[in-house]
């Protein structure tokens, strides 16, 4: 039997349960600083030739410039071409739900004047160059593509820069065929932290650029946390996490197979069941028993379930409704008979999937919203990836004459107030005489 940690509200501990249920630090590993700076450093100083080495040793080719790293665009298209007819349509027709959720999140730039002729406003403008980090060998994650693609073109990135590590050479087509669909511009086979030190610093052969996107292991997070104010990053993300909120009218394989979902990620994913009905927790159980033997992953399943999942049972929906805001998962289903009453009642969150047939599975995959998202409790104060993430805000100010004679006033006493005599005179020295 599984054994999965139990809580209820009622316990007199259960506050402490609950903090150490959720206390998770991905604490650095001082052998990973070291080995990140020191490549970094590497990367920063000798450029393609470091990335070289480093690529050449840590997946075992044999390059021996970095045009032996770069794929062109027809490969690309040659992947595309080439994927069997139902898996082609199926990235289609993500690809065409992803673009059409996030066209709708293009901000516009406004103005307005006031009664003297001064202009006030803020100018929208795209991001010039932005990297995409996608993860390579064991894993193949086209979803990830994208995800993380498809947003910056909407948003009028000029320039895509992916890169994907590609152990022993190998090739995963289904990640060049979404980098097609999603107009990358440039790929190159390289991956760790010297392909975010290229990104960050640029090298001969690949340009600066200004943010970097997409998930990594351990080595790339840390790459991505360094280079950060040098470069823009998205996020440096935890582990993945579900929480389900349910009132026992579900279907219990069906809660059981997503709390699967995400612990199948790895052995530090979380899945949390927070019911009000017991009888349905035991229910949950009685799958989870019956359907675990089912799954390829079944070993990660059944860590993360042991040491990171939990069922928690509540007195009722406004109970579990304040622990949902308290956990602020990246991802949270709301199973109930009636869930929009509640959707209003959730503030934190990276994203809600309203209802038994809503699968967290979904919108991994292609209802359309971003699966990048907030983990370890920061959708408190972030939000998921999106077109304004590729987006600049710039103010505009046109100040008319008369504008200047009553700002310059404001601004010369606050300015002295302030010890800055310079600021001061030079809006005095736009007032009339």
């Amino acid at each position: 039997m599984v054994a999965i940690k139990r809580l209820s509200t009622v316990d007199a501990d259960f506050t402490a349960k609950m903090d150490a249920l959720l206390a998770f630090e991905a604490a650095a590993d001082e052998g990973i600083e070291r080995t990140v700076a020191n490549i970094l450093a590497d990367v920063k100083q000798r450029g393609d030739a470091a990335v070289v080495d480093y690529t050449n040793k840590f997946d075992r080719l044999t390059a021996t410039s970095m045009a032996d790293l770069e794929l062109s665009k027809a490969e690309m298209q040659k992947a595309l071409d080439g994927l069997p007819a139902d898996r082609r349509s199926a990235l289609e027709a993500a690809a065409g739900r992803i673009r059409a959720y996030h066209e709708r999140q293009k901000m516009e730039g406004w103005s307005y004047t006031e009664a003297d002729g001064t202009m006030l406003g803020q100018m929208i403008t795209p991001l010039d160059r932005v990297g995409l980090y996608v993860p390579g060998g064991k894993a193949a994650y086209p979803s990830s593509v994208l995800m993380n693609a498809i947003p910056a073109k909407v948003a009028g990135v000029k320039e895509l820069i992916m890169v994907v590590p590609t152990p022993g050479g190998e090739h995963n087509q289904l990640v060049l065929a979404a980098a097609c669909l999603a107009g990358v511009d440039r790929v190159f086979t390289m991956g760790g932290a010297q392909a975010v030190g290229a990104l960050a610093y640029g090298t001969q052969t690949v340009p600066q650029v200004d943010k970097i996107v997409g998930p990594g292991n351990a080595y790339v997070a840390t790459a991505k946390r360094r280079v950060f104010g040098i470069v823009g990053i998205d996020m440096v993300a935890g582990p993945s996490e579900i929480l389900v909120v349910s009132d026992g009218s579900g279907n219990p394989d069906w809660v059981a197979m997503d709390l699967f979902s995400q612990a199948e990620h790895d052995e530090l994913a979380q899945s949390i069941l927070i019911c009000t009905d017991a009888a349905f927790i035991e229910q949950v159980q009685a799958s989870i028993e019956k359907l675990l033997p089912t799954m390829p992953r079944r070993a990660v399943i059944e860590t993360s379930l042991t040491n990171r999942g939990a069922f928690i049972q509540v007195r009722d929906m406004d109970e579990a409704v304040d622990i949902a805001n308290r956990v602020a998962p990246e991802h949270l289903e709301l199973s109930l008979a009636d869930p929009d009453p509640w959707v209003a009642r959730i503030h934190h969150a990276g994203a809600i999937f309203i209802g038994h047939y809503t699968s967290e599975s979904l919108g991994d995959y292609c209802a359309g919203p971003n699966h990048v998202l907030p983990t370890s409790g920061s959708a408190r104060f972030s939000s998921p990836l999106g077109v304004y993430d590729f987006q600049k805000r710039t103010s505009l100010i046109r100040v008319s004459k008369a504008g200047a004679q009553t700002l310059g006033r404001i601004a010369s006493t606050l300015a002295h107030g302030e010890g800055l005599p310079a600021h001061a005179r030079s809006a005095e020295f736009r007032l009339d005489s």
